[in-house]
């Protein structure tokens, strides 16, 4: 399969590039500032894990590069509400237009919709993303560390924390996870280990496991991709993961919520 990272990176920079025509970095900046205050997202998984729970952000996800349309009858609202309804500590909502079929409307009516905190899911490169993230209401932002070198993906971490967004650092391999652990973040983020190769599109669970003994202890771990079955859940939750990102298995079903209410019972 060709490096679907790199396309999908390529076709970023032209839509950064269109943002920054339409806005200038004033009108966005002014903007964020009239967005509704965060919602606490890390705040929110750690309740859950405090709880006893799994803290489970449900994705809203229409479609992907690999397997193509997931949900024809695609309502972001009704879909938060369900996730809410199920037990979901946090709502990831794709953004990215080309690739999954996403909008920044999704995010904005899925967030209207329920009180749950919301992460803008997408392909963040450069600062107007995030100031744009926090207009249009984020409470958390994701940042791959394929897609950035250390320094960068400090500068984009910096630029969260000031607009008081938390953070997601998403990685898939020992390699990347070195590079996150050497950029010297500070507080407000969280690790995620993305068990699906993004540029392969392979998922393996192990992935995960993995890399558990060369975290640093008290570094809280989002397990993601690849989270199908009950018995999945309870692996992870056996192996100390607590906090889950999953979406493609729950968005097939007739009923996301009560998907979810099962896949964490």
């Amino acid at each position: 399969m060709a490096d679907i990272l790199d396309r999908i990176l390529a076709t970023k920079r032209d839509e950064i590039a269109l943002l920054n025509r339409r806005y200038s970095r004033s009108t966005l900046e002014d903007l964020a500032r009239t967005a509704d205050a965060p919602r606490g997202f890390i705040a929110a998984l750690a309740t859950k894990a405090a709880g006893g729970q799994a803290g489970v952000i449900a994705e809203i996800k229409r479609a992907s590069p690999s397997k193509g349309l997931i949900r024809a009858d695609f309502d972001p609202a009704w879909i938060a509400r369900e996730y809410a309804a199920g037990g979901a500590a946090c709502l990831s909502v794709l953004t990215d237009e080309q690739y999954f079929q996403g909008h920044n409307a999704f995010l904005v009516q899925a967030r209207a919709a329920c009180p749950l905190p919301v992460i803008r899911k997408d392909f963040l490169v450069d600062e107007a993303q995030i100031v744009e993230a926090r207009a249009i209401g984020a409470d958390c932002v994701l940042l791959i560390a394929a897609a950035l070198e250390p320094a960068r993906l400090k500068a984009l971490y910096e630029a969260a924390r000031a607009w008081t967004l938390d953070v997601l650092v998403e990685v898939h391999d020992g390699a990347e996870l070195d590079q996150v652990l050497s950029a010297g973040l500070g507080d407000g983020w969280l690790l995620g280990v993305n068990n699906r190769n993004l540029r392969t599109f392979d998922t393996r669970l192990e992935t995960t496991l993995d890399l558990l003994p060369r975290l640093p202890a008290g570094l809280d771990v989002v397990t993601e991709s690849g989270i199908a079955a009950t018995a999945d859940v309870q692996h992870m939750r056996a192996a100390g993961v607590h906090r889950f990102l999953i979406g493609e298995s729950l968005m097939r079903q007739d009923s996301p919520g009560a998907a979810l209410k099962a896949l964490i019972a």
